[in-house]
This record gives C-alpha cells, structure tokens and sequence, in this order.
C-alpha cells in the first residue's frame, strides 16, 4: 500500500469514527441510526475503502466500550466490526452486479448483515431467554437504520464517483 492510499484509508477511518462518537446516542444500542456506516458504501468506486471502514468501525467500537457508550461492549468490537469487513467486502465484489444500474445488491449487503449479526449481538445481551426473537426484533430495527445509512451512502459515493479524490 503506498502512502496515498494509506493517507485515504487512514482519512476514511477517522470519519468513521469521528461520526459515530459524535452521534453516539444514536449510534449505539438496540435502536441505532450510525451515519458512518453510509462509508460503507465507498467500495463501490474505491476497494481500499473497505480496510477504512473496518479500521473506523473497529476503533468506534472500542472506544465505545471504553467509555461504556456501547451496550454491546468488547462483543461488538469484535462481532460488529466482523460485520462490517464482510459487508464492505461483499458491497465490493458485488458492485457490479446492477438492476436498472444500480449496484443493489452491495446496497442491501450491510442491511442483510447487520440485520442478522448486530441483532443477535443485542439479542444475546438484551433478550438472553428468547434469541431468536430478539435477533429479529433488534435486526429489524438496526436494519432500518443501515437502511438510512447506506442509501446516504450510495447518494455520497455518486456524488464522488464524479471527482478524482479515489482514482
């Protein structure tokens, strides 16, 4: 990796963070609007995005737990920063993969994903007597927030799709 390319994942990183710990309240627990999860979309146009928003999501997480602002604690430095490598990695490998040209599969593969491993993350530390319920319950709703999150996304990757910053 050479220094611009580590410049731009070290840059994606520190957004991730820096966005989720200022939205904090929003951005940890069972209902959870992260905004810095609209990054993930980055590897749309730009693959090195993806190690960016794994780096961010790892040290959100971490602080996160430190500070005790996420309920989740060390699981999810763990577990959801797990979530968020292979959805970048699958919204990459996916990228070209369009209906109607638009890259909807890599959109809805952070939805799927956080629906299905945050949810049962919270499940595990919210409803321990009844997991399967809880991971719907709770995957649904951090799925309506990654849905908000990633279509920002999509709309911020188009917008940089027509600059020169990730070429």
């Amino acid at each position: 990796m050479n220094l611009k390319t580590f410049t731009k994942v070290a840059m994606i990183a520190a957004i991730y963070t820096a966005v989720s710990l200022v939205i904090a309240p929003i951005a940890f627990g069972p209902i959870q609007i992260r905004l810095s999860e609209a990054l993930v979309m980055l590897p749309i146009i730009y693959f090195p995005a993806v190690w960016g928003v794994t780096i961010g999501c790892f040290i959100t997480n971490l602080v996160g737990a430190f500070l005790a602002l996420n309920p989740l604690g060390m699981l999810d430095a763990l577990i959801g920063t797990f979530a968020t490598l292979v959805a970048a990695f699958i919204t990459y490998y996916l990228r070209n993969k369009t209906i109607k040209k638009v890259p909807l599969l890599s959109i809805l593969a952070p939805v799927v994903l956080n629906f299905i491993f945050i949810g049962i993350e919270l499940a595990y530390v919210f409803m321990p007597d009844n997991i399967a319920m809880g991971t719907i319950i709770f995957g649904a709703e951090v799925a309506v927030g990654e849905i908000v999150s990633v279509l920002i996304g999509y709309l911020l990757v188009m917008q940089l799709k027509k600059t020169k910053i990730f070429s």
